[in-house]
């Protein structure tokens, strides 16, 4: 029971106490009856001075006949609802305590009324703070420390994503919540240079769901990070003190570097641990992150430091399909977009770091992405995505030459109507299949990984990793992980 429930119940316990009769004195509202004859008895007399005479005052207070008319009615009528309370008057000595116990569990749940209410403690302010908070009082009350929560939230071009985990076995953990909404942060930034008003505002809105669901938990470390929009906007920063200013939030603007190893991390335990050497890329809304991994000498537990080779491309699926359009899209525009792509990958320096692996066995890339997990999901032919069908699915090369074709013979209608694509994506996921042709003509492979995680599983990782929870006693941990990375 928690300190205001025990609190409560000590409260409740005294009131009953104070409105039970005490053994030999007449009930409440008794009067003794005169004499015959009208003069009191003697015996009648010793009754009336003691019926009279000032009783014990309750632990709360002095005593009833004290108290102001008004307010004596009132405490008579609680007395009357705690007597109701407590049920007929042979109820079973203790009954009352043991409904006291099971109060908190057929009350109200937590979540009801906020945090800190209870204890009379103020409510702790909706910013998950760098600082990690100390054990909760209950907990420690039990003996078993509570486990540490995780918070890890991306803002991106399109998206904001939000994840919030405990640890479990070494390289994993649990997810416990969560939250995405499209967004659209970037939208009409590639025109402008800024942000516009109304998607500043759609992402503020998404931001304050991001706040509650962080101020209901106890978050031992926390970092939420904005991507590409902020980064390239000219009011990026503008928009960054307005969304601590309204939600409480503090957001980072990452680099473009921290990008693409964050996505490494968040990728790491779907790398072939066979495979001596991968092209890891993120096709994101503003920016398309690739790293190269040389995995020859083995993998590292910080799969980040394998690392020959990265790069970061200024063009994601929504500058994309807003500069060339992303409805009509005929293969003429689309081959178009796809050189456009090409020639931005020619220009990075490192890209040849695995050209003796790349197109041979032991190579493969791995993608994480809106765009490679909507062509899982059409490839499973789901009717409704599921992450767990889609995260790890291999394709082969003729399996996503196959779907991008497809995909390309599609109407706009015809997309939207997909389960896997929908009204939010329909007009993005052919620029998206653009720059995966781009990547893949540059680096061929023989098979393509597909990954439903990325920069919040990297967050995560990096930060459990930091305080060393995987090497803590396995007592500390929850349960089995169903998410993580050996990052």
């Amino acid at each position: 029971m928690s300190q205001g429930g025990e609190r409560a119940g000590a409260e409740t316990g005294e009131a009953r106490a104070s409105a039970r009769p005490q053994r030999g004195a007449p009930n409440a509202g008794s009067h003794p009856s005169p004499s015959a004859a009208g003069k009191p008895s003697k015996r009648q007399k010793r009754r009336r001075r003691k019926t009279n005479a000032p009783a014990a005052p309750p632990p709360g207070g002095s005593a009833l006949r004290e108290l102001p008319p008004a307010l004596g009615a009132k405490v008579a009528e609680a007395e009357r609802v705690l007597r109701e309370r407590k049920g007929p008057a042979g109820a079973r000595p203790g009954q009352g305590k043991n409904r006291r116990r099971r109060k908190g569990r057929a009350g109200f749940p937590a979540a009801a009324q906020p945090a800190g209410a209870a204890s009379g403690r103020p409510s702790p302010a909706p910013v998950p703070l760098a600082a990690p908070h100390a054990p909760s009082r209950s907990a420690a009350t039990h003996g078993a420390p509570r486990v540490p929560a995780y918070a890890a939230l991306d803002l991106g071009t399109n998206n904001c994503r939000l994840l919030i985990a405990v640890p479990t076995r070494p390289g994993q953990f649990r997810v416990i919540d969560a939250f995405s909404r499209i967004v659209r942060l970037g939208e009409g930034l590639g025109r402008t240079g800024s942000l516009a008003g109304t998607a500043m505002d759609r992402a503020v809105a998404a931001l304050e769901i991001c706040s509650h669901k962080l101020s209901a938990r106890e978050i031992r470390g926390a970092r939420l990070i904005a991507t590409e929009a902020c980064r390239s906007a000219a009011n990026g920063r503008e928009f960054i003190t307005r969304v601590q200013r309204e939600t409480g939030l503090r957001l980072e603007i990452v680099s473009r570097e921290t990008e693409a190893r964050l996505a490494v991390s968040g990728c790491g335990s779907l790398i072939d641990r066979s495979a001596r050497g991968a092209v890891l890329f993120d096709i994101g809304g503003g920016s398309t992150e690739i790293a190269l991994l040389d995995l020859r000498r083995g993998t590292n537990r910080r799969l980040a430091n394998n690392i020959v080779a990265w790069t970061s491309l200024p063009v994601g699926v929504v500058s994309l399909a807003e500069k060339h359009g992303g409805r009509n899209v005929t293969p003429e525009l689309f081959e178009h977009m796809v050189r456009e792509v090409e020639a931005m990958i020619h220009a990075f320096p490192g890209r040849n770091r695995l050209a003796d692996l790349v197109g041979r066995d032991g190579f493969h890339l791995l993608g994480t992405s809106g765009t490679v997990t909507t062509l899982a999901g059409i490839q499973l032919g789901l009717e409704r995505y599921d992450r767990r069908q889609v995260d790890g699915l291999w394709l082969n090369d003729r399996d996503v030459d196959g779907l991008v074709g497809k995909l390309l013979g599609w109407s706009f209608e015809e997309r939207v109507a997909n389960p896997c694509i929908g009204s939010d994506r329909a007009d993005l996921v052919l620029a998206g299949c653009a720059i995966l042709q781009a990547i893949r003509r540059v680096w061929p492979a023989k098979v393509l990984r597909v990954a439903d995680r990325g920069l919040r599983e990297g967050l995560l990782t990096e930060m459990m990793v930091a305080d060393g929870v995987w090497r803590r006693p396995a007592s500390h941990l929850a349960g089995t992980g169903q998410a993580g990375s050996d990052a």
